[in-house]
């Protein structure tokens, strides 16, 4: 397992330098002056030249993301152009944010998909497993802003139950657990579950309709195993995949999603990648990109490892 585990972290190490090579790249190729942000209009070219020396913007792209790539290994990510403050600090209050959401939509939207699934799984051809394969179905195909924004209409407007933007209140971006919070998170969580549960539904439904059609299955079954330990194959059976999927799920939901978090002002990572792309922020648009990319990554490796433990056979391939 440890030889698996270290084999595993070698091959991370390319990927991240890579992570890392696309991050710079990407918003160095798109057109417009990142100093635009903080140039007042009748600026001189003597000014614009020493903001240009002094963020480095005037040596060539291979000295930019040497240097660029050095200071982020010691973490630091440079001062965001907009506001002068430290990215990496900038950055890390957003993905805090954007975790919390994360970890809400996820309980909620794995908690049902699962449940959905394996109802569907056990019941198929029946009206039980269309009944789920619909809300699947429409979860994977409903605009997930529209829906939030129907949410807000519905339970913010017309009943005023929750509120409709912000992360707490009175404008507050600091988190914490109690319900003048929670229910702040009430809406973007279930909004942002929703994709992730129709997704989940359809990978255990078929999971578990195949299992359960194998012949060990009738094996076990035939040698009078109750059903309950038919259930425990299943579900051991069913888990690598399923783990690989909420893998991906959870790590899309840490990535952010830019129209949710500006439907709720969730001051999320989505919300400060949306507000570094209008302010042409490049620092802070590099720094977002990068930290969300490593996570997403270090996740991975988090499941292949999980998969392993669960599954030996993935050990010896």
């Amino acid at each position: 397992m440890l030889a698996y585990i270290a084999r595993r972290i070698v091959y991370v190490i390319p990927i991240v330098i890579s992570v890392a090579l696309v991050c710079f790249l990407l918003v160095h190729i798109t057109p417009g002056d990142p100093l635009v942000a903080v140039l007042p209009a009748d600026a001189s070219q003597e000014l614009a030249a020493q903001l240009r020396t002094a963020y480095g913007f005037d040596r060539p792209l291979p000295v930019q993301f040497g240097l660029w790539l050095l200071r982020a290994l010691h973490g630091d990510l440079g001062n965001s152009i907009a506001t002068g403050r430290p990215v990496l600090a900038e950055v890390m209050r957003a993905v805090s944010n954007t975790v919390t959401l994360a970890i809400a939509a996820a309980i909620i939207g794995f908690t049902m998909g699962i449940l959905l699934g394996l109802i569907a799984g056990y019941f198929r051809e029946t009206w039980i497993d269309k009944l789920a394969t619909s809300f699947a179905i429409a979860g994977v195909s409903v605009p997930h802003y529209w829906l939030g924004m129907v949410l807000v209409i519905i339970f913010s407007v017309q009943l005023n139950w929750l509120p409709a933007v912000g992360a707490g209140p009175n404008g507050s971006n600091s988190w914490a657990w109690d319900w003048a919070h929670l229910k702040y998170l009430v809406l973007p969580a279930i909004t942002t579950s929703v994709i992730p549960m129709g997704i989940v539904t359809r990978t255990v439904r078929a999971l578990t309709g195949d299992i359960l059609s194998q012949d060990f299955v009738e094996a076990l079954r035939a040698k009078g195993l109750h059903e309950r330990g038919v259930f425990r194959h299943v579900i051991k059976n069913a888990a690598p995949t399923a783990l690989a999927v909420m893998g991906l799920q959870l790590g899309y939901m840490l990535g952010g999603s830019i129209l949710i978090e500006t439907v709720f002002s969730w001051p999320g990572s989505g919300f400060l990648l949306n507000s570094a792309i209008f302010q042409r922020d490049l620092p802070l648009l590099q720094g977002t990109i990068l930290v969300l990319a490593l996570f997403f990554v270090f996740l991975n490796l988090m499941v292949d490892i999980a998969q392993a433990a669960i599954d030996p056979r993935i050990k010896r391939g």
